[in-house]
């Protein structure tokens, strides 16, 4: 299975430090956020990888070049303005032959991508998405189910809700699907495309850590995580060293 990462987001709410460089390269313990997701995607078998980009694309293409280092193969596409998440990935459809995993350069999880991607494979949703609890569910996309695991319903950040997953960004999109997204326009994922396809996706339930590092104060707190793992002597699988 392949995968793309979508890297094109400019990170507003993180300015300063997104000034001079794109969100995906603000570093993280060593290392810019976006290299922990390339090594765990390679991790979980998945060493094809589309890059998505748009704001200050040298930054990522210069370090991050073929993906050889890391042991990928990279191929990027360029947004000359943002197209949204599944308009982003829309332009680059491709790169792909079959179901692939959609991952955020930004986003600082050690989500197991090859257990992923085995499970939606074998559960014929057209759209799997990882989910997982959170306390407060008014910064993120919530997620209701039905008894098998069908998701039902989203809500978009709202203040309080009976359900306490939220989607994390990370989706395995069928063949097939992309055909439902208009061509260069901007289109998301969770606002445009997966209403359409309510009762027909399915859930991945995880417990793994997870943050989208979407605000200053979620940089801190992942920037805490990270030195408290590397203070018991780096032991996370995904690319601390």
């Amino acid at each position: 299975m392949k995968a793309v990462v979508l890297a094109g987001g400019r990170g507003s709410r993180l300015r300063p430090l997104t000034d001079k460089l794109p969100k995906p390269m603000v570093e993280l313990c060593g290392m810019p956020v976006m290299e922990y997701t390339v090594r765990n995607l390679v991790r979980g078998g998945i060493t094809d990888i589309a890059v998505t980009l748009c704001y200050k694309p040298r930054a990522i293409t210069d370090y991050f070049g073929d993906g050889a280092k890391w042991g990928a193969n990279i191929t990027y596409f360029y947004e000359d303005e943002p197209l949204g998440t599944a308009g982003g990935v829309k332009a680059a459809s491709g790169f792909f032959d079959g179901d692939f995993v959609v991952a955020s350069a930004d986003t600082f999880t050690d989500i197991d991508y090859g257990e992923f991607a085995r499970v939606h494979a074998s559960g014929g949703a057209p759209v799997t998405v990882a989910v997982r609890r959170v306390k407060d569910v008014s910064r993120f996309g919530v997620v209701h189910l039905g008894g098998d695991g069908t998701i039902t319903r989203f809500e978009e950040k709202p203040q309080k809700s009976d359900s306490d997953l939220v989607s994390m960004g990370i989706y395995c999109i069928g063949q097939g699907v992309m055909d439902l997204v208009p061509e260069g326009v901007k289109y998301d994922f969770a606002k445009d495309l997966f209403p359409r396809l309510v009762g027909k996706m399915k859930a991945y339930r995880t417990s793994c850590y997870w943050s989208d590092i979407g605000t200053l104060e979620s940089y801190a707190e992942c920037r805490e995580y990270g030195a408290r793992a590397l203070a018991a002597g780096g032991s996370l699988a995904f690319g601390l060293r």
